[in-house]
Formats: C-alpha cells, sequence, structure tokens
C-alpha cells in the first residue's frame, strides 16, 4: 500500500505518520511507500521496508499535484491547509492554499485515472450561526469566516467528484483538537489549548474570551484515529453525503479550567490570565458549540468523554505521563 499525505509536517500529520510508523500497516494493510508533503520540509520516519520520500512545495503551483500523485497512491490523507485566524487576516492566502491546493490535488487524481481513497480534514468552522442547542447533522453549513468557506468549497468539491468516481472521498469534520503540543500557533482556537499546555509547563496562559463561551474538542490521539478509521470504512455505508462531523467533548472554557484544576491543581489555573481580544472573540462566537455526531458514531468514529480525558491524554503523550511540579 503506498500513502500520500500532505501537511505532513503540521501538528497532525507528524502524530499521524508516527502512529503508522510504529506497525507499518493501515487497516490490516502493509504500507510499502510513502510520499510526505509540505511547504517546508517533512521529517522521514525509520520504516523497515517502507520507502519514504519527501516533498516540498506549494500544491497550488501549477504541476505540484500532478507530479505527487505521479506514483498513484492508494490512500491520500489531504490535511495541508492553512489555520483560521491566519486564512481570515489573508485572504489570498486562506483562497490559494485552502481552496486552490486542494482543487489541484483533486483535478490531478481524476486526470491521472486512478481512484484513491482520499481522507480530507474539514473543520465544523463550515458551520455557522445561528445554531440550535446541539447541531444535528442535517443542519445546513453556513460559513461566516473565510476558512469555514473554503472548507465548505473543497467538501462539495470532495462529494462531487466522489459521486462521478474520480475518487473514494471522507471529509471529517475536526472539532477544536485540543491540547496541540508545541508553539502557539495564528489559528484563532489556539487558547483552547494554550489555557492547559501553557500552565502544565508552568507558563503564563492568556484567556482572551469569556469563561462561557462552549466549544467541542477531541485531542491529537483521537484526530489520528479519526484519520485512521476514515481511511477504511466503507464509502457505501457512508453513503452520498460524504462530509461527516466527528464527536468530541462539549464543555465551557469554564469547564476547561475546572478540569485542569482536577487533573494538576490549583497553581496551574492561577497561571491563566484573562485578557478580553475583540478580534479573536468576533470570530469564536460565530463558531458552533455542541454537536449530535450521529452518523459519525454510528460509523464507528469515537472520541473522549471528558475534557479530563483530553489533559490527561496531553500528559501522557506529551509529558511523559507526569504533571510538572
Amino acid at each position: 500500500m503506498r500513502i500520500l499525505i500532505t501537511g505532513a509536517a503540521g501538528m497532525v500529520g507528524r502524530k499521524l505518520i508516527a502512529r503508522l510508523a510504529v506497525g507499518g500497516r493501515l487497516n490490516g494493510r502493509k504500507i510499502t511507500a510513502l510520499d510526505l508533503h509540505d511547504i517546508v520540509p517533512p521529517q522521514a520516519p525509520a520504516m523497515d521496508g517502507v520507502s519514504v520520500a519527501l516533498h516540498t512545495g506549494d500544491l497550488a503551483e501549477a504541476g505540484a499535484a500532478e507530479r505527487l500523485v505521479a506514483s498513484r497512491p492508494d490512500v491520500v490523507f489531504h490535511l495541508a491547509g492553512i489555520v483560521s485566524g491566519e486564512a481570515e487576516a489573508n485572504f489570498d492566502l486562506g483562497y490559494r492554499v485552502n481552496l486552490d491546493g486542494t482543487r489541484a490535488l483533486f483535478d490531478a487524481i481524476r486526470l491521472a485515472g486512478f481512484a484513491p481513497r482520499i481522507v480530507f480534514t474539514s473543520s465544523i468552522a463550515v458551520f455557522g450561526a445561528p445554531f440550535p442547542d446541539v447541531i444535528p447533522d442535517e443542519f445546513h453549513p453556513t460559513p461566516l469566516t473565510s476558512y469555514g468557506t473554503q472548507k465548505q468549497m473543497c467538501e462539495a468539491l470532495l462529494a462531487d467528484y466522489s459521486r462521478r468516481g474520480f475518487f473514494d472521498g471522507i471529509g471529517i469534520r475536526l472539532p477544536t483538537i485540543c491540547v496541540r503540543p508545541g508553539k502557539p500557533n495564528k489559528a484563532a482556537s489556539g487558547f483552547f489549548s494554550g489555557i492547559i499546555r501553557e500552565p502544565l509547563s508552568g507558563h503564563e496562559a492568556i484567556l482572551p474570551v469569556p469563561r462561557s463561551v462552549v466549544h467541542t474538542h477531541a485531542s491529537p490521539r483521537s484526530a489520528v484515529n479519526f484519520l485512521i478509521h476514515a481511511a477504511g470504512i466503507d464509502g457505501g455505508a457512508v453513503g452520498p453525503r460524504r462530509n461527516l462531523t466527528m464527536p468530541g467533548v462539549a464543555v465551557t472554557v469554564g469547564e476547561q479550567i475546572e478540569a485542569l484544576e482536577r487533573v494538576a491543581g490549583a497553581k496551574a489555573v492561577s497561571l491563566i490570565r484573562e485578557v478580553p481580544d475583540e478580534t479573536i472573540w468576533a470570530i469564536v462566537k460565530g463558531w458552533p458549540t455542541r454537536f449530535e455526531a450521529r452518523r459519525s458514531r454510528e460509523l464507528g468514529f469515537a472520541a473522549e468523554k471528558s475534557f479530563d480525558e483530553i489533559i490527561r491524554a496531553h500528559i501522557e503523550d506529551e509529558l511523559g505521563g507526569k504533571v510538572p511540579g
């Protein structure tokens, strides 16, 4: 089996690669070749008996996608994109990367005449207010940000190209992935991770929105599980609606902080400083809150049951299983 991963240098991409490297298999099939692509050089894993090729460049550049799919991968994980805050701040870049790059990839596969499984990472940002208390699977996408609009357009392409048989696509609408390791990125949602990650490392964190904000989260560990499950799921069972809202844990920011105190104590919570940011608040208040995610659960997708579990997953995966004193 040959696998292509775009956005391979990103956080979720790196964790997916690490998971695939452990057993060298995807859904029971042996991996024979791995193509890794990003705008910056990805890191090659150590995988015995697996041919690993690194590709660097702009996916939207003429000819780039064609070169990337020339090896005819069996599975494509399309993770490449720029995050919400950056897409909102830089309109041209957002559309070039998130829409033009995706269409270039989809068209390259169509023109090459092979039909791989494509797993595309979409976002709950495709939904826009006003919202019901719990958003059902049938709720109509009406994004209120450029990022959400770009993702919705890609979802429509994925569904149409799958309908035409050009590939077998599954779009997974990720909740906010929390707790993200490493340094903060330009995502408007970055503070959801920051108010957990930074205090756990003994550093101050800024909270730019009210504690009453409700949001749905899943851990990086769950995000990788979603991707792997989507790569092997029966397309016939998914049906024509190829884009699925993933399950997650819906909590208020205040409940996030309460979970942090339960897991790491009051000292960690004392490092959170509330500094309102109108720019971030203007983006966040247009985001959805809670999801039914019935279809994805019935198809076997699963996430954590509590935010305490999400924090403990971060501690296990990133902090060696111990909360710093």
